[in-house]
């Protein structure tokens, strides 16, 4: 039962990660991959999905907190700075958002921009520098505590949290390509090529650092596991590449929603069964078993989450029909 619900905990966060990942990565073309007169039309294109994308994220977080209660402490507890971080970039996206939208001079506009683009940077940075501290081990105590957030200060972290900043770019670039008029689509699409290669730099580089990094090849269970992921990652940058250049901004969606997905997925298989990996005292490592919470209290919040996947699945597919035109209300070609 416990593989079941690490299972769902990775299933919520890779589609929380697939889904707002858009939403920070339209947030950082706001600096620079479209103009000022395209701020609004790319922030009208995202508006029907924003919030609801925030759902997974919170539906994450109820699973850490009931089913994974030793999880959940050592976690935020370990690696409460770039947490935090990642989550004061989500409010500062969905307050910059919801405020720029307001009358106001266009100077104010341009403020909450700014406010946007900072938030969506801190948020795509501290989960990649999440997903890299799970990879690369904390200092797991025998007490079954974190010592310090020191670990959090490496090149890996770094270049993990660069990577994910790069590849969130060229998602969000992708779904405009999706979303927005042929005219300016074809405009974004552009800015999404260029941004491929940037985002294949910075993964190879991630890649280099956590081959060279001790850290990394002592807390990894699986080795090949961890080296299909940048292989993979690769991949579907490339595939989302081919179907821009081929105009099948649906299919380019997908395989950089799937290069957003990959790392939690492969980091949780990496590391099975555990799910902290100690670099101090190997015998303090947290198994996915002892993280979880007893069998009744499984079973119960079973209750909650049966219903619950189904809903939100079903609220996204609703929420993708509704709005499947393009904001100046023709029927895009995804495929």
């Amino acid at each position: 039962m416990d593989l079941a619900w690490y299972a769902l905990l990775g299933l919520f966060f890779a589609s929380y990660l697939v889904l707002a990942g858009y939403d920070y990565g339209v947030g950082l073309l706001l600096a620079r991959g479209v103009g000022p007169a395209g701020r609004r039309e790319a922030l009208t294109a995202l508006g029907p999905f924003f919030l609801g994308n925030e759902v997974w994220l919170v539906a994450a977080m109820g699973i850490l907190f009931g089913a994974f209660p030793l999880l959940e402490g050592e976690l935020l507890a370990g690696c409460y700075p770039v947490v935090v971080g990642a989550l004061v970039g989500v409010i500062l996206v969905t307050v910059g958002v919801q405020l720029r939208s307001r009358p106001s001079h266009e100077r104010i506009r341009a403020r909450w921009d700014r406010v946007v683009v900072i938030g969506s940077a801190l948020a795509a940075l501290g989960w990649g520098a999440l997903l890299a501290a799970l990879l690369q081990g904390v200092p797991l105590q025998v007490d079954g505590h974190v010592a310090g957030v020191t670990h959090l200060a490496t090149p890996f972290a770094a270049a993990a949290g660069l990577a994910m900043v790069t590849v969130v770019a060229v998602h969000g670039a992708t779904f405009l390509t999706v979303r927005l008029s042929a005219e300016a689509a074809a405009a974004v699409g552009h800015t999404a090529r260029r941004l491929v290669p940037v985002a294949l730099t910075a993964v190879a580089l991630a890649t280099v650092v956590g081959l060279l990094s001790a850290r990394v090849r002592d807390a990894v269970q699986r080795p090949a596991v961890a080296v299909l992921l940048p292989v993979l990652l690769v991949a579907a940058l490339l595939a989302a590449r081919a179907a821009l250049t081929r105009r099948r901004p649906g299919w380019a969606l997908v395989a950089t929603g799937a290069a957003l997905a990959l790392p939690v997925v492969l980091v949780g298989a990496a590391l099975w069964p555990y799910v902290l990996v100690s670099t101090t005292d190997p015998d303090a490592s947290l198994r996915v078993a002892d993280a979880a919470a007893s069998a009744p209290t499984l079973r119960l919040l079973g209750w909650v989450a049966l219903p619950l996947l189904p809903a939100l699945l079903g609220f996204q597919a609703m929420c993708w029909w509704v709005f499947r035109g393009r904001t100046d209300g023709r029927a895009p070609v995804y495929w």
